[in-house]
């Protein structure tokens, strides 16, 4: 699903077939401190497996993805957002807002019951779309394997 261009040429698109496996998956690997243990090939199916997968469009340069997010979900009553970066060179730009719009506003992603990130470092953003720390988060349970 093709968003509108934004401001200068650039675009969300939903396609996963057009997302740069290469480039997300070296962005995240290398940048994200939780994707160090990361392969490519548990990337490649991450996002095959997931519900949608959102990336921003340089059009003027030739395409170039300059952003990335994916939601894993149900698509009834939960999602969980995950992966979300804009490129160094492309931030202060409005464009993590306007991707968190498209995330949002996306047609499988309506009515959800609770809809999940993790974030060390981008709360003030994501708190202006309603997300908010968890309340009482003792019934929640994990298995976490590195």
């Amino acid at each position: 699903m093709r968003q509108p261009i934004l401001d200068k040429g650039i675009h969300i698109d939903s396609d996963p077939a057009r997302v740069d496996m290469p480039l997300v998956y070296r962005y995240l690997h290398e940048q994200m401190y939780w994707a160090k243990s990361l392969t490519l090939e548990q990337f490649e199916r991450a996002v095959q497996h997931s519900a949608v997968v959102f990336g921003l469009y340089d059009e003027v340069n030739g395409g170039r993805q300059v952003g990335f997010a994916r939601v894993i979900s149900d698509c009834a009553t939960f999602a969980y957002l995950t992966d979300v970066f804009i490129l160094e060179e492309y931030r202060e730009k409005g464009l993590s807002r306007k991707l968190m719009e498209a995330v949002l506003a996306h047609p499988k992603l309506q009515g959800l019951r609770r809809f999940l990130l993790v974030t060390e470092d981008a709360g003030g953003l994501y708190a202006k779309f309603g997300f908010q720390p968890l309340q009482d988060g003792s019934h929640w349970m994990q298995i976490f394997q590195e």
